[in-house]
């Protein structure tokens, strides 16, 4: 039979927690049997224990709210038989009609421990009649005989500290916030998901983004600053680390974690990510992305001075943080701006002079960027000390490890991209692919090795499936052994099979390893494409095998030409242009000096052959098209460079290399009106007059869609083919 009453956990937060800012006692019930018992059996309780509620029919939401209320009653009433007239209780409702959590603030230990765990019996002899206050007295008896035990752990720090937390970012806002405090000359330790880290050394690898983090910070000796990762988990399950902070940063809230621990919304995981700004002090500062209304939602109940982040300088709560007598942070005109009350705004450093933001490719390190300039400057670092980090913190393995680190990888016939990164929900693997994109050559290909923890719900991975086939070119799974929690690698591949589908992607292979997956990607990648590896358990073993093939890290430069290269442009577009303006001898004279300057350069010689070719000097332009040609010269110069040099081979009537290589342009570009002009030219001059207006007809034809075009297109498609009957032998060829 059912007990009427089950606990289901009894748990002690040592810290601010989800119901307090002081440590709590979490007690999670089952309650069948008072959802289910009749009527008078429930009021018979509520009177016993003085309460005046309704407490509805069986299984009826009014009885559901009276389950909560009973529970909160029941801790009072065992505090008052132990002493104590005030207790601070706070209910929610579980996720079964017949949970509950119940919540009481606790100073002792062992005491706590006794509450926690007598809670269910004490309800159930209630429920069969028992009399409240000799049971209370009971438990009361016992919990003040049994050893009192230590306080909570949470440390009150003595140092200035900042709380980071949010679904993504964390780490790498962490990470630089720290690296803004060291170039400050602050000694500075910081704790995240990698470890407990000083003054850049690992001190402690592992998880410790929870209170065992910021307790290994704290106790660093001669500590000035202290930069706490703070997750969900230990959130969660111990509290927060630390009593107060100085600076509470919150990046954002998405779907990730769902459905663990209750938390199944995602209106539950910002309110357990606003923990951290409710001990933030009333002089401190609460840095919140005003972009996503759930976290910009949180300054309501932060004593610390908001501070809005946000790229989109309109944003409203940018106005709203400096109204309240805070501060904004934003992007304008490409430059990271500091908004402050009275109007006043600060410019802190141009967008393309911060590494982390991969030249402004990376939207979710610009939010970061952002989050951790504000962080800093709040913490009252000297702003050239924030300046000078942004410059000098590179997004690579050894300042930010498996996140967005890129890598060039020596391919058949040129280079590939590498990005690993600790992609891991929908938010982090669309941005994962933003970063690819952005990096893939004109006519590269974006590969994504798709994989994840196992503690996501099947929604969850039948999205990843879904944007991974919407986005990339090409994907495989890569199954991660040690990360299953629980899962199938067959429940792996459905879910992300399920996802793939919805995209129209078929079955996508499988690898056993991240490792595996990178390997097999490597040998269908050619140059310009990108190779994605969301990675977790095996990003040391990717780098080691990355620097076996002889790939390189890249730093600020690398990425920045891959970004220019991805977007048809050139580190040197801007001297490109002003050739534009110039015509003649002048333009061969600057166009020189620039093939002068990079005497290998594709783009170079392209441009110099352009400017000899206008002035009437196509002999001289011919071999550096061909030479620009042969050294990979990317779209859309390619194009313009083979028309061009067709152009040139007719005027110096080499006819028949100019038509061969017009008609190879038709037939790729069948839509290029220029292609076709350039190959009648070219086939006149070879004396080839009626497959030209045959031609020429046909081009007329496949754009016009005026009545008469209609009308005759018929007869005109006969005329055209008669021509090209008439044709000498061998002259004739398809229409553009």
């Amino acid at each position: 039979m059912t007990e009427p009453v089950v606990t289901e956990e009894v748990r002690l937060l040592e810290g601010p927690n989800l119901y307090f800012t002081r440590p709590a006692v979490k007690v999670m019930l089952s309650m069948p049997g008072y959802l289910e018992a009749p009527t008078t059996s429930v009021k018979a309780v509520a009177d016993a224990l003085g309460m005046r509620a309704r407490v509805g029919e069986p299984g009826s939401v009014q009885r559901r709210a009276f389950l909560g209320r009973v529970a909160q009653q029941s801790i009072r009433t065992i505090a008052r038989a132990a002493g104590t007239s005030r207790v601070g209780v706070r209910v929610r409702a579980g996720a079964a009609p017949e949970d509950v959590v119940v919540a009481a603030v606790w100073r002792r230990r062992g005491r706590a421990w006794v509450l926690g765990e007598s809670l269910a019996g004490f309800l159930t002899d209630v429920l069969a009649g028992g009399e409240p206050a000799a049971l209370a007295t009971a438990i009361a008896n016992e919990m003040m005989s049994a050893r009192a035990g230590s306080r909570p752990s949470a440390i009150t720090p003595k140092v200035p500290v900042a709380s980071i937390t949010g679904t993504n970012g964390k780490t790498t806002t962490t990470r630089l916030l720290a690296h803004m405090c060291m170039t400050a000359g602050k000694t500075t330790a910081w704790s995240s998901t990698d470890g407990v880290v000083v003054m850049g050394q690992m001190v402690e690898p592992g998880d410790y983004s929870g209170p065992a983090g910021a307790r290994g910070v704290l106790e660093t000796p001669d500590l000035e600053i202290g930069v706490l990762e703070t997750a969900r988990g230990g959130l969660l399950l111990k509290g927060m680390g630390v009593t107060h902070n100085d600076v509470s940063v919150v990046t954002n809230v998405s779907a990730d974690h769902l459905g663990l621990q209750g938390i199944d919304t995602l209106d539950q995981l910002a309110e357990v990510k606003a923990i951290v700004t409710t001990v933030t002090k009333p002089d401190g500062w609460t840095v919140l992305n005003g972009e996503d209304p759930r976290v910009w939602a949180m300054h309501g109940r932060s004593s610390g001075r908001p501070w809005a982040f946000a790229l989109d300088p309109t944003t409203p709560a940018l106005r709203a943080a400096v109204d309240a007598g805070g501060r904004g942070i934003t992007v304008s005109d490409g430059d990271i701006t500091v908004l402050e009350p009275g109007g006043a705004t600060v410019k802190i450093a141009p967008l393309t002079d911060v590494p982390a933001t991969l030249s402004g490719l990376s939207v979710h390190n610009i939010a970061n960027v952002l989050a951790a300039t504000a962080a800093g400057l709040g913490l009252g670092l000297p702003r050239a000390a924030v300046q000078e980090a942004l410059r000098t913190f590179n997004p690579d393995d050894r300042l930010n490890p498996g996140r967005m680190n890129i890598y060039s990888l020596p391919v058949s016939g040129g280079t590939a991209s590498v990005i690993l990164d600790l992609a891991h929900n929908e938010a982090g693997l669309a941005a994962l692919l933003d970063v690819a994109r952005g990096l893939a050559a004109p006519g590269g290909r974006v590969f994504l090795a798709l994989g994840t923890a196992g503690d996501r719900t099947d929604d969850i991975l039948a999205a990843l499936g879904q944007i991974a086939g919407q986005r990339a070119d090409h994907v495989v799974i890569a199954h991660k052994e040690h990360y299953l929690r629980g899962r199938t690698l067959a429940e792996f591949e459905a879910h992300f099979g399920a996802g793939l589908a919805l995209a129209g992607v078929g079955e996508a292979p499988s690898h056993p390893t991240e490792l595996a997956a990178l390997v097999s990607l490597a040998e269908h990648a050619a140059d310009g494409d990108v190779i994605a590896i969301m990675t977790h358990e095996q990003r040391t073993a990717a780098v080691e095998w990355l620097a076996g093939q002889g790939a390189t890290p890249d730093g600020a430069a690398d990425i920045r030409r891959k970004v220019v290269r991805a977007q048809g442009k050139h580190e040197r577009e801007n001297a490109f242009d002003a050739l534009a303006v110039l015509s003649g001898e002048a333009q061969v004279t600057e166009a020189t000096a620039l093939r002068a300057e990079m005497p290998g350069d594709a783009r170079a010689a392209y441009e110099l052959a352009g400017a000899l070719d206008a002035a009437g000097r196509e002999a001289e332009a011919v071999p550096l098209y061909e030479g620009a040609l042969a050294g990979g010269l990317p779209e859309p110069h390619r194009h313009r460079a083979r028309i061009q040099l067709a152009s040139s081979l007719r005027n110096l009537d080499r006819h028949a290399e100019a038509i061969a290589l017009l008609d190879t342009l038709a037939t790729e570009r069948p839509e290029s009106a220029a292609v076709a002009a350039f190959r009648a030219l070219a086939r006149l001059d070879a004396g080839q007059p009626d497959a030209v207006v045959a031609d020429l007809i046909d081009a007329l034809l496949a754009r016009a869609t005026d009545d008469d075009a209609n009308l005759y297109r018929a007869a005109l498609t006969r005329y055209a083919d008669a021509l090209r009957a008439r044709a000498p032998q061998g002259t004739s060829a398809s229409s553009s």
